[in-house]
């Protein structure tokens, strides 16, 4: 059994004592590893885990699906409790990030906060996966995505580098799962589009999705877009879903009536 704590979401339940911001962070355990995928911004994440009884020091290794601050900024932090060996992330990683605000038509600093000297300098490695990247028996890292599905497309507001060009997310990864006889995929925001991501590692497996977890950036999503998408996966076989993050209430909402959807919020389990 493989199991995954929510350490920050931006939702929490009512009344606890959880703190939120628009991140995500995981605590994963496997039978062969103990892990992290993404670090949310400012390092709530780590106080939370405090709260869950999460103990940080068994951390092992750390995945960053991109380098947004909101899911890769809270990492320098993370070592203050623990000293994981590896990070591993995708090529292109270190090209800094940049976002449109739309309120000064100004673009504004997006990345993860820390650089490659950094990395050195507290001498953890850097594992890139450039398509498919075994773990362990049970988990995967993939990236290089197809893009199959013309109508996912990336938002312009994102862009990369001092020519502000428009971000293709090739430092986009997603993790793979063993769930009993097929996969999950776990996405930090699926920048690169949730159905070119199923196809992708369907057609790299070739064995049936079952569950998706994570956010799937389809908040300013047109209600055309979303219907595709939910019935793009159905069409997949894909049967459970746990959705937050970037994912938006209206798509939430859908999944609730579409499928099977397990609560996805701060603190909570999720077990596959």
């Amino acid at each position: 059994m493989i199991e995954i704590k929510i350490l920050l979401e931006n939702t929490k339940p009512n009344n606890s004592a959880f703190e939120v911001e628009h991140g995500l962070s995981l605590y994963i355990t496997t039978s062969q590893s103990t892990f992290i995928f993404d670090c949310g911004d400012t390092g709530i994440a780590w106080n939370n885990a405090a709260l869950m009884n999460v103990d940080l020091s068994k951390v092992q290794f750390v995945m960053l699906s991109h380098s947004h601050y909101d899911h890769a900024a809270g990492f320098p932090k993370l070592l203050n409790y623990s000293k994981p060996k590896f990070l591993y992330t995708g090529k292109d990683f270190w090209l800094e990030k940049f976002s449109l605000d739309e309120d000064t038509n100004e673009y504004k600093y997006a990345g993860c906060g820390f650089t490659k000297d950094d990395l050195d300098r507290w001498q953890i490695e850097q594992r890139i996966c450039e398509d498919v990247l075994k773990i362990d028996d049970e988990t995967f890292l993939i990236s290089s995505f197809n893009k199959k599905y013309n109508f996912e497309t990336i938002p312009k507001k994102f862009v990369i580098g001092e020519d502000r060009i428009s971000d293709p997310f090739n430092d986009e990864i997603v993790l793979v799962l063993r769930e009993d006889d097929g996969l999950a995929i776990v996405t930090g925001c699926a920048h690169n589009g949730i159905l070119n991501i199923v196809s992708t590692v369907q057609e790299k497996f070739n064995q049936p999705i079952k569950t998706v977890i994570g956010g799937i950036h389809l908040w300013t999503a047109s209600d055309d877009r979303i219907n595709k998408t939910f019935n793009e996966l159905k069409n997949f076989g894909v049967k459970n879903l746990a959705l937050g993050h970037c994912s938006g209430d209206k798509v939430i909402k859908n999944a609730e009536l579409r499928m099977q959807n397990v609560e996805f919020s701060t603190g909570k389990i999720i077990l596959i």
